[in-house]
């Protein structure tokens, strides 16, 4: 991934695992998380949220199949 995602949420919990580089994944008031190779979070269902990539970043997103990109 790579620049500002669109803010948005979803019905269900959301695993992002940094694989490589850095990104941050930014909530509505709440500190942005800094996920750095090897760390992970999991965005609770219905937290409006947007991961951020200065740099490229290589993710695994782990969500149901049928979740919508850019959430509900």
């Amino acid at each position: 991934m790579e620049g500002k995602f669109p803010w948005h949420y979803h019905d269900e919990n959301e695993l992002f695992l940094c694989w490589d580089g850095s990104f941050e994944i930014q909530s509505e008031g709440q500190d942005p998380v800094v996920l750095n190779a090897g760390e992970l979070f999991v965005v609770p269902r219905g937290m409006r949220h947007r991961p951020v990539a200065d740099k490229t970043a290589q993710v695994l997103l782990i969500e149901h199949p049928d979740t919508k990109q850019y959430g509900n």
